[in-house]
């Protein structure tokens, strides 16, 4: 599924509702703070990373990434001033993932992660599939 852009990977062998998940978060959006709100309405336990406190390592982004089906080009923010500053637009995928790495605010979000899958919950009503 790597790839597809649909920015979603779940796993449909398990059955239920997601017992807790980890939102990686930014309390200034409000998609963020829509999600989070989906995520404890279903009464499923969030453990909430602020990434732009405490940012994934490179293997750690690569993973979830990986995890939701996406390449770093369809998870990184183009709206966001830097990525112009930086000169993203031709950039290598490699190059947008360090970028992602080095800039935490480059990383789309949110990103949630529950034991029946991981997606990009944009719109936030997308993280319904993975409680």
């Amino acid at each position: 599924m790597a790839g597809t852009g649909d920015n979603t990977k779940t796993d449909t062998t398990k059955t239920g509702t997601a017992k807790t998940a980890t939102i990686y978060h930014n309390p200034r959006c409000s998609t963020s703070r829509n999600t989070l709100k989906l995520i404890e309405e279903a009464g499923v336990t969030a453990t909430v990373v602020k990434y732009l406190d405490t940012p994934p390592s490179r293997d750690g982004l690569r993973k979830l990434l990986d995890d939701a089906g996406l390449r770093p080009s369809e998870a990184i923010r183009k709206k966001e001033a830097l990525y112009k500053e930086l000169g993203l637009a031709t950039a290598t995928e490699d190059e947008l993932l360090e970028a992602m790495v080095d800039h935490p605010i480059l990383i789309e979000r949110p990103i949630v992660v529950t034991d029946r899958g991981t997606v990009l919950a944009r719109p936030y009503e997308k993280v319904r599939e993975i409680l």
